[in-house]
Parts: structure tokens; sequence; C-alpha cells
């Protein structure tokens, strides 16, 4: 079970709330923690995040200047593969847009590999990552991300499947093609969009 007896009134009222649930999810009110691997320790001395690749002015930032960039807060939905949403979260962090209008893409980059610690990587078109709602998040519900859910920096991309939205956040490497990354190299979707059910390659 992913709620609590007390909060059925409050589940009940969401649902109510038509067209916000894609197809085969379960809604909860909690936030389950899931990923492969052992949790990542932060060295805010030694951490960097990097946009490379195809661009015009590859960035290369520090924990500190990171933080120094302009932020944002956004609320969204929130759909995991493993048959889970969660609505209405707020995230607070720095608009990918603010990235992408430092870095200036090349005209050929059309995919981004988004690289997170220990090598794990994901893939994702462009043109999903610059939208409004697409945030490199620092908080999320008015708190620190606790390092289970990807402290220090997490991607948000709200209307893909949670895998996309990869935890512990290091790079972003934008490219000409498309190429799989972990979890799409492992079985997953190459896009995952939930509202088709996108959950797997053999889709």
């Amino acid at each position: 079970m992913l709620f609590d007896g007390k909060d059925r009134k409050e589940l009940e009222r969401l649902r109510k709330q038509e067209g916000r649930l894609p197809p085969g999810q379960s809604l909860t009110l909690k936030w389950p923690v899931l990923h492969y691997g052992s949790v990542p320790r932060f060295d805010p001395e030694h951490w960097d995040f990097r946009v490379y690749g195809l661009v015009q002015s590859p960035l290369r930032l520090s924990w500190d200047e990171f933080n120094a960039l302009p932020r944002i807060q956004r609320t969204g939905d929130f759909h995991c593969v493993t048959r889970w949403s969660r609505f209405d979260n707020q995230w607070d962090g720095v608009a990918v847009r603010e990235v992408l209008r430092r870095a200036h893409p090349r005209p050929e980059a059309a995919y981004v590999l988004v690289h997170g610690e220990q090598g794990f990587t994901a893939n994702v078109p462009l043109a999903d990552l610059d939208r409004d709602e697409a945030v490199l998040a620092t908080h999320h519900d008015g708190q620190p991300l606790t390092p289970d859910h990807g402290y220090p920096l997490r991607l948000i991309v709200p209307h893909l499947y949670a895998w996309k939205s990869v935890k512990w956040l290091r790079g972003l490497e934008f490219l000409d093609c498309d190429a799989p990354g972990f979890w799409e190299q492992n079985g997953y979707h190459m896009y995952g969009d939930p509202w088709k059910e996108q959950r797997f390659s053999s889709q």
C-alpha cells in the first residue's frame, strides 16, 4: 500500500481531478524511493555541473556557481514507470532554459544525454528539455532534496516517466543523434511518454 487510511479522503479528492492520471498509474501521496546501486556521496568542494557537446559555450559550474544562477519554482505531477504517480510536486531550482540560454546549443543539436553520478545516463530530446516546466531541481516541496531522491541536483522532466528525471545530476551532453542511456540500454523505452504507456523498448 502506498497510502495510509487517513490519506483516503485526499486521494479521492485528487482522483476527481480528471485527466491528470495516465493510464496504468495509481495515485500516491507518498514519494517512494527507487534507484539502482548506492547513493553517491556529495562533496561540494569537488562537485561540478557540465554542459558540453554540441554547444557554442560549454559550461562547467561549481556548486557555488550553480547556486548563483537565477532560481525558479514549478509545480507538476510525477509519474514513475513502476506505475505510481504523485500530484502537485513543488520543485525549486534552475530552469533548464536558463542553462540553454547560456550554453547556446548548436543548430544540429537535437538530443541530450543526461549524465548522473556513477555513470548513469538517460536520453532526452532537446525539445523536451526546452520547456517551461523542465527544472534542474535542488528542492522538493520546500525542502532540499534528500540523498535518496537525488541530492544535491536532479533533473525534472515531468511530462516523461520519472527515470528521465535523472538523480544526482552532473551534466548535459548535447548530441545530433539519439543515444540510449543506462535504462534504455536495459530495456526501457527510448522516449517514455506516460500517456502512451511507453515503458519498455518491446512496445
